[in-house]
């Protein structure tokens, strides 16, 4: 209790705190935090990681991947250590065309607005521990999909008309999609928006952190980010060179079952992966109105503020959807930051390691490389949404 605070505020402020979704439950076990950052990182964007190949080329790209995954899991380990301290409606598409290739063609914006209904309920899961279950099955899918993606590439081998020359042929054009590129890689790599909801979960106390099952989870769940990113992006390269589409899968017809599976499964992940970013963003909207405006926590209040978010995105989605411009725009100008370099700058601040120290060194390099990723990958990004406008229709 705040030493000014009276008895009576003390305990609406628990009430408040027992109602929203962050601080509702604090139980949380570390196999949680290993599967709700897998369902966090291994989205949708790993299937574009052939694409982004396609793009830079075989030295650059396996330089950038790996190198992402280097920087990603040291700031991710900062994130945890400083805590104490402070598109699936495509893939619906997909598989209804697949399993019924001579159905009558329906628009994407319904099957956007399908998906959207789903979290018309599930967004009224009270927080993170509630969504558990469903994170789980998320995690299992996204790492199903994502071999299915590489296994299925491999099995269709090598293609007869294989090129691994830069799709575009003038300067402009390669340097603007190598900028894209790093976007989507830089996409594929996001999670550590969420991280401290997550490791906020988990009990904690002066003698046993919630640091140490956090890192725990963290550890495996990089090992899972690794068998998923890295067959993928590298074998779905070598079968389709720069004629792969920016959702691997999307170059796979056959064996159409098991195409129209690795679909299926990838909703199933994306429905998993929109509740783990949208509760941080229920908590913040629930918060700012209980506290702030000084409303009631109730189901009403909870029901039409969720409502509306999923609505509100529902028509972004309608509007926008343009997997890998988006993958690109958003990958670098929002999700670069927090995942490459914010960290770091966090750490330097805090820490003050020495001058020219490895510690420091190695935060520079990131921050620099982060900074640049933030500039470029929003230009890629929007340049190919403005070419994709072109001929796309609202409400298609």
């Amino acid at each position: 209790m705040a030493p000014n605070m009276t008895e009576e505020e003390a305990a609406r402020q628990k009430a408040i705190d027992d109602w929203l979704p962050i601080t509702a439950s604090r139980n949380a076990k570390w196999w949680y935090s290993a599967f709700h950052n897998v369902t966090a990182m291994v989205g949708a964007g790993v299937l574009s990681l052939p694409y982004a190949m396609s793009h830079l080329g075989w030295g650059p790209g396996v330089t950038v991947l790996v190198l992402s995954w280097v920087i990603t899991f040291y700031t991710l380990w900062q994130m945890v250590e400083m805590h104490e301290m402070v598109p699936g409606g495509r893939s619906l598409k997909k598989f209804h065309d697949v399993v019924c290739p001579n159905c009558k063609s329906i628009r994407t914006t319904y099957f956007i607005m399908i998906f959207a209904s789903v979290h018309f309920v599930l967004s009224h899961l009270p927080n993170f521990n509630s969504i558990s279950g469903i994170s789980l099955a998320a995690a299992v899918m996204s790492l199903t999909y994502s071999t299915i993606a590489w296994t299925a590439s491999a099995a269709k081998g090598v293609q007869p008309d294989v090129d691994y020359s830069y799709s575009a042929k003038s300067a402009a054009g390669i340097t603007f999609n190598v900028f894209t590129a790093l976007g989507d890689v830089a996409f594929a790599y996001a999670g550590h928006n969420v991280v401290l909801e997550i490791q906020a979960t988990i009990p904690s106390t002066p003698e046993k952190p919630s640091k140490g099952p956090m890192w725990k989870g963290v550890i495996i769940a990089y090992i899972i980010v690794a068998i998923c990113y890295f067959p993928v992006g590298l074998v779905g390269y070598w079968m389709f060179g720069n004629s792969v589409a920016d959702n691997i899968l999307l170059s796979l017809e056959k064996p159409a079952w098991l195409i129209a599976a690795a679909n299926m499964f990838v909703v199933i992940h994306v429905i998993g992966s929109y509740q783990i970013y949208a509760i941080p963003v229920f908590d913040m909207m629930e918060t700012f109105l209980v506290k702030k405006l000084k409303f009631k926590p109730s189901f009403t209040l909870r029901f039409i503020t969720r409502n509306i978010y999923v609505a509100l995105t529902m028509m972004v989605g309608i509007s926008i959807p343009f997997f890998g411009g988006l993958l690109g725009f958003f990958g670098g100008l929002v999700l670069a930051p927090t995942t490459y370099y914010l960290p770091c700058i966090m750490w330097l601040i805090i820490y003050k390691p020495k001058p020219f120290s490895i510690t420091w060194i190695a935060n520079w390099i990131c921050i620099v490389l982060g900074v640049a990723l933030m500039i470029v990958g929003p230009i890629g990004g929007l340049r190919t949404i403005i070419l994709s406008a072109k001929d796309y229709e609202f409400f298609s």
